[in-house]
């Protein structure tokens, strides 16, 4: 399911220099930061293209939006290049976190509180172990009701946030890997690649659900987009700075 590799041709943007034709198309790997939406970054860099090229309107998109608390790569384009945002967007993705074991949340991370808590005498590494290979290749998942995933024209956070209940429908994802390794009881850190539209807070919390017990994201990272590498990534202040060395 989906893509293997991002062999489209497409060369990233490591260095930006006075002739730098920024319209006719280009690709930014960028580390977004915790706290920061997926479209604040767009919007950061769009506002210093335009400034660069002294305009008022420019294309600037993303491709594979990461959640406030998750960081790690976004693939950003500018100009022509938007058009090619869905092609990057269906590339497999890989994730480096750690998840919490003996409580939900209603966010499936830790941006609120715990709602549910477990014992933990009942969950073993064994145990966890013993149901990880029900979440490899082929699965159905939900995602969480605060998602931007979109029901009746409305993002599902919406009606959340609000108090609102809202069904969503289980999606067929695929996980072609997914490792964990002990970190310190409970909290263990894993190794996810998946295809596009997967939510690692959903396999967290469905992993736990699974353990008759919970769990949660305490932290999450987006190491890889394809073969593009967060290794290779611009820190934002950075492409920031490059597009306008004046400030």
């Amino acid at each position: 399911m989906g893509l293997d590799t991002d062999d489209k041709g497409i060369t990233p943007l490591k260095a930006i220099t006075p002739d730098t034709d920024l319209l006719s198309g280009q690709l930014f790997l960028v580390d977004k930061p915790l706290h920061w939406t997926s479209f604040d970054v767009v919007n950061k860099v769009r506002y210093a293209v335009r400034r660069r090229l002294g305009i008022k309107k420019v294309k600037v998109g993303h491709a594979g939006t990461l959640d406030p608390l998750a960081t790690g790569l976004l693939l950003l384009a500018v100009g022509r290049m938007t058009k090619r945002l869905q092609e990057l967007q269906d590339l497999p993705k890989e994730y480096q976190g750690t998840m919490c074991f003996g409580a939900s949340t209603p966010t499936y991370d830790s941006e609120m509180s715990p709602n549910e808590i477990f014992d933990l005498e009942t969950l073993s590494k064994e145990i966890i172990l013993k149901h990880l290979p029900a979440f490899k290749g082929d699965i159905y998942q939900i995602p969480p009701v605060f998602s931007a995933v979109k029901k009746d024209g409305k993002s599902a956070y919406k009606y959340a946030r609000k108090g609102q209940e809202v069904q969503l429908n289980p999606r067929k994802v695929h996980i072609y890997k997914f490792d964990i390794m002990e970190k310190q009881w409970p909290e263990f850190d894993f190794n996810v690649r998946c295809s596009k539209g997967t939510y690692i807070r959903s396999l967290a919390h469905d992993l736990g659900k699974a353990c008759g017990n919970g769990a949660y994201l305490t932290r999450l990272v987006r190491t890889h987009i394809g073969t593009y590498s967060l290794e290779e990534a611009w820190q934002l202040e950075d492409l920031i700075d490059a597009l306008n060395p004046e400030q």
